[in-house]
């Protein structure tokens, strides 16, 4: 009986195996354009693509150019959100307050790098 239940459960752990290497596949892909500025972090937010939902909140900020752990933090603190808190568990209200935050980031930094 133990026998029969391991046969059925290989094909499905192998399928798991295989999503979650996709997913991760999917991640770092999607790092790599935030990073090269392909895609905005406030993009991401608002339309997050379907293996965004668990990714943590702070690995995709960071993900960032210039976004280490300490600014990601002080970041997510002021809006009282964790780190941790996967994408998928965001509300409607905290996707648009962190995008528009992203953006007025984004402005901030312009201004200043074109003074200089």
């Amino acid at each position: 009986m133990t026998r029969t239940a391991t046969i059925t459960q290989d094909p499905q752990r192998l399928r798991a195996l295989e999503r979650a290497n996709e997913v991760r596949l999917a991640r770092a892909e999607l790092k790599r354009r935030i990073a090269d500025g392909h895609v905005s972090a406030a993009s991401v937010l608002l339309d997050p693509p379907p293996e965004a939902g668990s990714w943590a909140i702070g690995d995709m900020l960071v993900s960032q150019r210039r976004w280490g752990s300490t600014r990601c933090r002080k970041f997510l603190a002021r809006n009282h959100i964790t780190e941790t808190k996967p994408m998928a568990t965001l509300t409607e209200r905290q996707r648009r307050l962190l995008a528009a935050q992203l953006h007025a980031c984004d402005s901030t930094e312009l201004m200043l790098v074109g003074a200089a």
